[in-house]
């Protein structure tokens, strides 16, 4: 039996653009003589539609552009995802062979943690679904289906199928893809079955799609893996039926359905035999991806989907000659390819000659667009109209954070006009102890950083220069001490713990929910814990008015981490 795994990258709410690419991977597939292709979850309107699905007429419009599809589909057969109103509204799986809908799966497991809110959308399931072809069973699943250790993956085995196909459109976080692949093999090796596992990829909003669809046996081998980050046809010719001898061999089995008298019985659908191949495909097997190259990939097909799919050409950020704009910088231009980029300096009078030289260079090496835009007679400006207000009071964070709006300001001037995408170059660990300012440098459309910290932040910046062989971020970048430079000899770590001491405890209590004095029992520095903590819970409405960023890490701060802006918990 010949499988594709299309691999595409849809976009949400684009119905006809989305069925255009499903058509041509769709003929892709059956060029290269597929007998099953698989689309991901809810490839028909993208994921997550959110609250698009209370529309009745997205959702009729949807059906449509499926019944377009099914059309299509004579000589080859197609799971394919789409949310299906039926009395209620389900999260489903189509399958669609002869030029139309022969049956639909719904979704049984809703996730409704991080972040997914499938329950605000959809009813669960509860019919199980067997297509035959010729003598192999296919059992459809979506996505959170095969994450579960039972059903429905355990009952479609008991039931007969050899193949479990499953459509996911499932987020990417740094290791992901290992996480999922071990649970795959798992779940092939306790089903007796093969595994089909088809994934989304792109960009949306502040989630990224890794791809990394699977083929697995029923030993829990990996037979074929589909590249990360990239669109994909993935062709494998597999025998499912010989699942059927370790079967016969695994008494565990049938006391297993012993024990299950209840089992429901699957619906079955028949569909063409599989066509006899000729010789067999190739094996593709990518290779998975080491961490930093993960985050690299994930940041710059973010970027590009984000800019893409909203209809932007070019990008502006504000280049301060620090590490953070650097990498910014360096990532975009790979993202969207240098002429597409504008660098914008913005000199204060407190800017070192050193980082004025190093926001230049940066943009030199880089091949973007640079300006040089000094702010200091905005800065007086605003300093001449508040002085009567001011009278008689020390200089402080007020005249610091008037030169980071300043810079925004000047930032969003330039986006109005040009019709530039403004991208803020924020840090997760500056992002977590407040440590911006609103209106100010956290101005734009889109923060890249908004979920790599601060050493995160330097590993990645060295891995661009090692994967390019020069210095596309200048050393002098990577050696100078942060600052913020809103005043003299300011220094990062005048005002903050060190990072290197800052973001492990920014990681244990943001991401993993420790408490302070869990943060005491696990040996971190008790100063730098009441110092972070209580930075971080100040911060909370800053946050809430932040860009969306590419989410890299399990818990990010948006659609993970919802905490109450008034809140006097501190625990």
């Amino acid at each position: 039996m010949r499988l594709a795994l299309a691999q595409i990258d849809t976009t949400v709410g684009d119905l006809d653009g989305n069925r255009e690419r499903i058509l041509e991977w769709l003929e892709r597939a059956r060029e290269e003589g597929a007998d099953l292709v698989l689309f991901p979850e809810l490839a028909i309107t993208g994921y997550p539609p959110e609250d698009l699905l209370l529309r009745p007429a997205f959702l009729r419009a949807a059906a449509r552009s499926l019944e377009l599809v099914a059309a299509e589909t004579r000589g080859v057969a197609c799971l394919v995802g789409f949310p299906h109103l039926d009395r209620d509204l389900f999260n489903a799986c189509a399958v669609l062979a002869g030029g139309e809908v022969r049956a639909v799966y719904h979704k049984r497991f809703l996730p409704n943690y991080g972040v997914f809110d499938e329950d605000r959308y959809f009813q669960a399931g509860r019919e199980l679904l067997l297509l035959r072809f010729g003598e192999t069973l296919v059992g459809p699943t979506v996505c959170e289906d095969i994450w579960q250790p039972g059903p429905p993956a355990t009952d479609l085995a008991l039931a007969g199928a050899h193949l479990v196909a499953n459509i996911s459109a499932s987020p990417f976080h740094v290791g992901k893809g290992r996480e999922r692949e071990e649970m795959l093999r798992t779940r092939a090796r306790d089903n007796v079955c093969f595994v089909a596992f088809v994934n989304a990829v792109g960009g949306q909003d502040e989630l990224v799609f890794d791809g990394h669809s699977l083929v697995i046996d029923q030993d829990g081998n990996v037979v074929a893996r589909a590249p990360a980050f990239e669109e994909a046809l993935l062709v494998c010719d597999v025998d499912p039926t010989a699942a059927a001898g370790h079967r016969l061999r695994d008494a565990r089995r049938r006391a297993l359905a012993r024990e299950r008298p209840e089992l429901p019985e699957p619906a079955l659908v028949a569909l063409d035999t599989p066509r006899q191949q000729g010789s067999s495909v190739p094996v593709a097997l990518a290779g998975q991806l080491g961490e930093l190259e993960e985050m690299r990939r994930a940041l710059c097909l973010g970027l590009a989907d984000y800019v893409r799919k909203n209809g932007f050409r070019e990008v502006v950020l504000g280049s301060s000659g620090g590490v953070d704009s650097a990498l910014t910088a360096a990532l975009a231009a790979e993202a969207l390819g240098p002429e597409r980029v504008v660098c914008v300096s913005m000199p204060s009078r407190f800017s070192s000659e050193g980082t004025r030289r190093d926001a230049r260079l940066v943009a030199e090496s880089l091949g973007t667009g640079f300006h040089e835009l000094p702010i200091e007679p905005i800065v007086e400006a605003f300093r001449s109209v508040l002085a009567p207000v001011f009278a008689g009071l020390a200089e402080g964070v007020a005249e610091e954070n008037v030169q980071a709006r300043a810079r925004g300001t000047l930032l969003m001037a330039l986006s109005n006009k040009f019709g530039w995408l403004l991208v803020a170059t924020g840090n997760k660990s500056e992002y977590s102890v407040g440590y911006a300012t609103l209106y100010g440098d956290m101005a734009g459309g889109f923060a890249l950083l908004k979920d790599v910290y601060k050493t995160d932040v330097y590993r990645l910046a060295r891995h661009l220069n090692e994967r390019a062989g020069r210095e596309l971020i200048p050393g002098s970048v990577l050696e100078r001490a942060p600052s913020a430079e809103l005043r003299p000899d300011q220094r990062d770590d005048d005002s903050l713990p060190p990072y290197a001491l800052l973001d492990p405890v920014l990681e244990a209590y943001v991401e993993l929910d420790r408490s302070r004095e869990e943060l005491a029992l696990d040996g971190f520095d008790p100063a730098a814990v009441e110092r972070a903590l209580d930075l971080v819970d100040r911060a909370e409405y800053k946050r809430r008015q932040a860009p969306p960023g590419v989410k890299l890490r399990p818990k990010a701060f948006g659609r993970d981490r919802r905490l109450p802006i008034t809140n006097a918990w501190r625990g």
